[in-house]
């Protein structure tokens, strides 16, 4: 049968035993397949290829029905109760179907298939070893293995739950303690930096939080298990070992597999499929045993497309759904196992998955002798170059072995190890883990630096002593330490000497040979000195951060510094030389009143030598003469001693104008520069203690 007959339905076999009378209304008005396999048996449909259909093991045929044993009824009575189902179910699909659309397919079967099933049941509770339970290929699941098992089911039924799949609640996944703390710190570390990293940055993050908390709310009774490989690697081969019934199809047309065909061996796993967004027609069930149940007792099994498959759709689907599973069967051949696109595109970015990845060698039928044995350790020696952990000697890690598909030969092998797989129920877990381990690795660029980070002291005080010298405190303390000994000369000078600078400043033009700096030239270069002590703060504050973080640094300097000379200009004003004369000490009263003493004994012994000359006074050289030099030589003297007694108080109300200058620059630089700088600096201190506890591990 070609490809588009069983894209366009189901097998010959299965459209005249199920939908025969159906096809007469038209395509459009039928039951879909999962309603009718509903309806018969609970289950899900089995036995069908990737294209959708329905048919027996190679899903062009029904599969035969079930031999009768001895002792059996006969024939005609087994007959008769499979012509009454398949006549009853053709009934109900000519019946209008848009008469009820509220009423599911499976209660409008019921009541046309009762009396066939109550005969059958009397027989089997009559003499349980007469009756055998009927199978034509198309349920899903059987309804027991005997008659005696039938019975006893029966008689629990009253007391039992309902195991249907609609009312099934399996208990959600739960991540042990440090799990859920590091994706608690990944949660942090994402929106702490979001304002920082682009979102292609942390897209990757964030897909494995959301990821996790969907994989969380779905079942943890089940692991999703992915079969990938390469074209012509038998992968569908296996997918139809495990499942013990061809359900995927084989063939050498390439591509053959077009869509991810899920297999569960257990009911409750329609979330995770549905998470997968494969449909309900690609959904089937393993052929049912009692051992294959307990075995491999939660196992979903992904049947993927081919991972360099010529059409780039199913290298999207591949890609897609190996971000969903919880771990991956990767199957090679003994041609291809060391194909250049598995390895770089695969294997090696999924290293740190390893435990929950099996390697599997199929086609080993192919290879005569220790050939086998030969391209097996050649396999295991490229994925240890690959980084690739290999789960020998109890050691966590990949599991690798060799089997064949097509003669079984080690599949009894890869059963076992995913029954011990299985029972472990931490695959998803383990994945998550995974997970959350390559996003940290992907984000170490931009957390992760070599040195320690941040801003010393000795840093913090050159950038304030660049924005004090730029504002002029230096010169503001010397000008503040002039002025204050040249109120000291005015106040303990001699009047004469006062005079004589009066008449000299008197014709002042207030210009030297030297050129005076016009306020615009100093301006300008207190605006350059300024601008590099910014660059210099952010450069050191930037060492050895990762990149984005250094940027927003430097980016919150730059954002500061706009404005900082004029707010220096407007500090330097009002921090910079107090309004008025400055403060005078207590003796200046004294060397005034000394100054004036000299001053009046001048007068005084001149006056009298006047006197003298004039007649008026009697003629005495010595005493006016002493008094005249003890009034010009104690007036320098008082002077001279005023200006020595003033040297320490001028030097320290020169240093306290400069060290209000400096702490007014510092407080304003600080405010505007250094505090912005200090958080960005934080900031990247608690995402770096957030990505250290996504890491697991120390970083430089």
């Amino acid at each position: 049968m070609e490809r588009g007959e069983r894209a366009e339905g189901v097998g010959e076999a299965g459209r005249r035993a199920v939908h025969s009378g159906a096809e007469e209304e038209g395509r459009s008005e039928q039951p879909s397949a999962d309603e009718r396999s509903e309806g018969l048996s609970g289950g899900e449909a089995v036995g069908s290829s990737a294209d959708g259909s329905a048919g027996g093991p190679a899903g062009a045929t029904s599969t035969p029905h079930a031999h009768v044993p001895d002792g059996q009824p006969d024939g005609d009575q087994q007959a008769r109760v499979e012509e009454a189902m398949k006549a009853a179910m053709k009934a109900v699909m000519k019946e209008n179907v848009n008469e009820s659309p509220k009423e599911p397919l499976k209660e409008r079967l019921k009541e046309p298939l009762k009396e066939p099933l109550k005969e059958t049941l009397k027989r089997a509770d009559a003499d349980p070893e007469s009756v055998d339970v009927w199978d034509d290929g198309l349920i899903a699941r059987r309804v027991t293995e005997n008659a005696s098992a039938l019975a006893a089911e029966r008689a629990a039924a009253p007391d039992a739950p309902d195991r249907g799949p609609r009312s099934q609640n399996p208990a959600p996944l739960a991540y042990d303690g440090p799990l859920r703390a590091r994706l608690d710190a990944l949660r942090e570390l994402v929106g702490l930096s979001r304002t920082r990293l682009d979102s292609r940055t942390l897209a990757e993050a964030g897909r494995v939080l959301d990821e996790a908390a969907a994989r969380r709310k779905l079942s943890g009774q089940h692991t999703v298990v992915a079969i990938a490989g390469a074209t012509g690697s038998g992968k569908s081969q296996l997918f139809n070992a495990l499942a013990g019934v061809p359900i995927s199809e084989t063939g050498v047309r390439r591509p053959t597999t077009a869509a991810p065909i899920a297999c569960s061996w257990s009911d409750g796993a329609a979330g995770l499929i549905d998470r997968l967004g494969i449909p309900g027609r690609l959904r089937r069930r393993p052929l049912q045993s009692p051992e294959a149940e307990a075995q491999l007792q939660g196992l979903v099994l992904v049947d993927l497309p081919d991972h360099d498959s010529a059409a780039v759709a199913h290298r999207e689907q591949v890609d897609r759904v190996l971000k969903l599973v919880d771990a991956v069967i990767w199957v090679v051949d003994p041609e291809k196992y060391a194909d250049a696109v598995l390895h770089e595109r695969y294997l090696r970015p999924l290293a740190g998955h390893a435990e929950v990845m099996f390697v599997v060698l199929n086609q080993i039928d192919r290879l005569p002798g220790e050939a086998a044995d030969q391209v097996l350790d050649d396999l295991r020696r490229l994925l240890d170059e690959d980084g690739i952990a290999l789960g020998e000697y109890g050691e966590p890690g990949a599991t690798v072995l060799a089997l064949s598909a097509l003669t079984g030969e080690g599949i009894g092998e890869l059963r076992e190890l995913l029954g011990q797989f299985l029972a472990e129920r931490g695959a998803a877990a383990r994945r998550v883990a995974a997970d959350v381990d390559a996003a940290a690795a992907g984000l170490r660029p931009v957390y992760a630096n070599g040195r320690r980070i941040g801003l010393g002291e000795d840093a913090r005080e050159e950038f304030s002593a660049r924005l004090a010298d730029a504002v002029g405190a230096t010169a503001a303390g010397e000008a503040a330490e002039r002025a204050w000994l040249r109120n000291a000369n005015r106040a303990c000078g001699t009047p004469w000497l006062r005079l004589w600078r009066w008449y000299q400043g008197r014709g002042d033009t207030g210009t030297g040979r030297l050129p005076l700096r016009t306020p615009a030239d100093e301006e300008i270069t207190a605006r350059q000195r300024v601008e590099q002590a910014v660059r210099t703060v952010s450069d050191r504050a930037s060492a050895g951060l990762p990149a984005p973080w250094a940027q927003a640094v430097r980016e919150a300097a730059v954002r500061g510094s706009q404005g900082l000379s004029e707010a220096l200009d407007e500090l330097a004003t009002r921090a910079g030389l107090a309004p008025g004369r400055p403060p005078r000490p207590g003796w200046w009263p004294v060397a005034v009143l000394a100054q004036a003493a000299m001053t009046l004994l001048q007068v005084v012994g001149g006056l009298w030598l006047v006197g003298q000359i004039a007649g008026v006074m009697a003629p005495n050289l010595g005493v006016p003469v002493l008094l005249m030099v003890c009034g010009i030589l104690g007036g320098p003297l008082v002077e001279w001693g005023c200006r020595m007694a003033a040297r320490g108080p001028a030097r320290r109300y020169g240093l306290d104008a400069e060290r209000r200058l400096r702490e007014a620059a510092a407080s304003c630089g600080r405010a505007r520069v250094l505090d912005p700088v200090a958080a960005e600096l934080l900031r990247y201190q608690e995402v770096r203690e957030q990505y250290v506890k996504v890491a697991r591990a120390g970083v430089g």
